[in-house]
């Protein structure tokens, strides 16, 4: 008997050798073909002449801000957004854990006691060993354990975007609130201006050489370069609290951004199209979803294949109250189970029918992705292209309307001119200042979005002595 079951076991067992192979997901070639068949890929990007090195992590230190640095730090470690991404990563690696469980043996072990005055009262003492291991034959474990490994990896790249954008999200509220203290600092400066004038205005008015409506318009323009003031306040308070909610502080706005915008420095590398969809983690974590939606299919398709299963077990069985028939103790059986569906109403054709649909949405979803990414990374480049061509005609602007201001006073100071000329020119030159810092802002956004759309990233990397 025994040998019998030992031959049973060594047929099982060349039954899983000879098992079938899984069949692999597609490419990521044959992914990207089907899933983006009208996109010709060029081999420069089509805004403009770019720089194609190398796209370069570390990007983000040649503005030399250490506190940029250290809120961008901070936000990795206590950005709320941050923590719910790492336990999404924490329960995808647990549940690819546990798929690939199923591959091994499941052991158990079962007790029951009944004594005379206790328990159930029969009697009976009872202890086993009960194992039991599914022959994967056709693939339905393997499939659900590569389904969930493959999801394991898109969830991780999508924790890596999503530090890469909150990163994003506090240089750009940075430099927003460096922008509004910059317009503060001009609307301040203007103030000072529009009192100056209106001084003047009074002085004129004593001497008859002016009325009350001269005084009265010079008033009021310096309570509209006031108003400006307080609303560059507002807008550098809202983008301070901004940085304070991404790094996981109370918003109180008590951050000190500075007064001055850091210089654009040169174009980034933007390495070539072509390299951008291997680059991108939102885009890697779309073709694994599509690897995950590729094993789910097979999965199902395995499922309405018959199951065999080999079984063994070991109990031992006593009595207190009667004498067992069966003299050997403990007991020894192996066996094999074999579960076939037979009839189940279509549900098993519906759940292939189901994750093939799913494996179609995900390829789709992969082309969206990677449509994005690049409608991205050209919309960033033209952006900052423009604002290149806007940046220095504005300072050009700025120049020629301090010149013209210079002119408008000196002749409004000897009389050969009137104030009106004076606040249209006083108004000129604080909208292209203010036109000038929004470009000079706006530049920098679009370095950071087009850093950003290239699968850049913008952690401070961590020197040796640190990660020791």
């Amino acid at each position: 008997m025994r040998r019998a079951a030992i031959d049973r076991l060594a047929a099982a067992l060349a039954l899983l050798a000879g098992g079938c192979a899984l069949a692999p997901p597609p490419s990521v070639d044959q992914v990207r073909g089907e899933a983006l068949p009208n996109t010709a890929v060029p081999a420069r990007w089509a805004a403009g002449p770019a720089d194609t090195g190398e796209v370069d992590d570390a990007w983000l230190l040649l503005f030399r801000d250490p506190a940029l640095q250290e809120l961008i730090t901070e936000a990795m470690l206590y950005n709320t957004d941050l923590q719910a991404a790492a336990a999404r990563v924490d329960a995808a690696a647990a549940s690819a854990s546990a798929a690939g469980a199923a591959l091994f043996p499941q052991v158990n072990l079962m007790g029951h006691g009944g004594g005379k005055m206790g328990g159930d009262a029969s009697g009976l003492q009872l202890a086993g060993l009960f194992a039991s291991w599914e022959i994967d034959l056709w693939g339905r474990v393997r499939s659900g354990r590569d389904a969930a490994t493959a999801q394991y990896e898109a969830v991780v790249l999508d924790e890596r975007y999503a530090r890469a954008s909150i990163a994003a999200l506090v240089a750009k509220s940075w430099f927003l609130a460096r922008e509004a203290a910059v317009q503060k600092r001009i609307a301040g400066e203007m103030v000072d201006a529009a009192k100056e004038l209106a001084g003047l205005s009074r002085n004129r008015l004593d001497v008859g050489k002016a009325d009350e409506l001269e005084v009265a318009q010079a008033d009021a323009s310096v309570l509209n370069y006031g108003d400006l003031v307080l609303q560059a306040d507002i807008a550098r308070q809202n983008a301070l609290r901004a940085i304070e909610i991404l790094a996981g502080r109370y918003p109180s706005g008590a951050i000190d951004p500075g007064e001055a915008l850091p210089p654009p420095g040169p174009m980034i590398p933007t390495g070539l199209p072509s390299q951008l969809l291997e680059r991108r983690p939102d885009v890697r974590a779309a073709e694994r979803r599509v690897a995950a939606a590729f094993h789910a299919t097979q999965q199902a398709r395995a499922a309405r294949l018959p199951r065999i299963s080999l079984t063994a077990s070991g109990s031992s069985v006593s009595s207190e109250l009667f004498v067992l028939k069966e003299r050997d103790n403990p007991v020894w059986s192996v066996g094999a189970n074999l579960l076939m569906p037979v009839f189940d109403a279509g549900a098993l054709r519906a759940q292939v029918d189901a994750r093939t649909a799913d494996e179609k949405a995900a390829v789709a979803n992969y082309g969206r992705v990677g449509a994005r990414a690049f409608s991205e990374v050209e919309s960033a480049l033209s952006t900052s292209f423009n604002l290149d061509s806007r940046a220095e005609l504005l300072e050009r602007a700025v120049r020629a309307n301090e010149r013209a201001l210079g002119f408008a006073r000196v002749r409004f100071e000897i009389g050969s001119g009137d104030q009106r000329a004076v606040q249209q020119q006083l108004l000129a030159l604080s909208s292209a200042r203010t036109s000038l810092t929004h470009v000079l802002t706006e530049r920098l956004i679009q370095r950071v979005n087009l850093h950003l759309a290239l699968g850049g990233g913008f952690e401070p990397p961590v020197s040796a002595a640190a990660a020791q």
